[in-house]
Formats: C-alpha cells, structure tokens, sequence
C-alpha cells in the first residue's frame, strides 16, 4: 500500500492511526482546532512518553505523512 490510498475512510494509514489513537473521543472543549495545534498535541505526546533513540525518531517521522488538516476538520465537525 502506497501512502496515497485511502485507509478506513481516511487520506492514509498514519492520518487513521494517529486520529484513532491520540483524537478518538478527544473532548476539544467546544473549540475550534487548527492542523497546527493538533500536530503539536502528536508530536509532544511522542517526546514526553518516550525516550529519545531511534524508536522516538522513527514514531516522529510517522507523522511526516499525517494529514492533520482532515483530523482538525473532522474535530471540528464535531464539535458544531
């Protein structure tokens, strides 16, 4: 599988994976996300619940292929 196929519904595996572990059932307070906050949220997730090495280093370029604009948007969803 290419990282341009569609997985579950989503852009990709990473954008499904990431929003099904860190984002399902995330309660956003009723406020609007960015794509930036989001990724911000991922990437200090990774840098505090690990160590440093190539397990923290392979888990951050994981997220190199994440679409965070369609995880902010579906956040947003639903909260409206």
């Amino acid at each position: 599988m290419t990282n341009s196929e569609k997985y579950n519904g989503w852009t990709n595996y990473a954008t499904w994976r990431v929003n099904l572990e860190l984002f399902d059932g995330y309660d956003m307070q009723h406020e609007k996300v960015t794509p930036n906050y989001i990724q911000g949220i991922a990437e200090d997730h990774i840098e505090f619940s690990s160590e440093p090495g190539i397990a923290r280093d392979y888990a951050m370029a994981f997220l190199n292929d994440v679409n965070w604009y369609e995880i902010a948007q579906h956040l947003n969803e639903e909260v409206e």
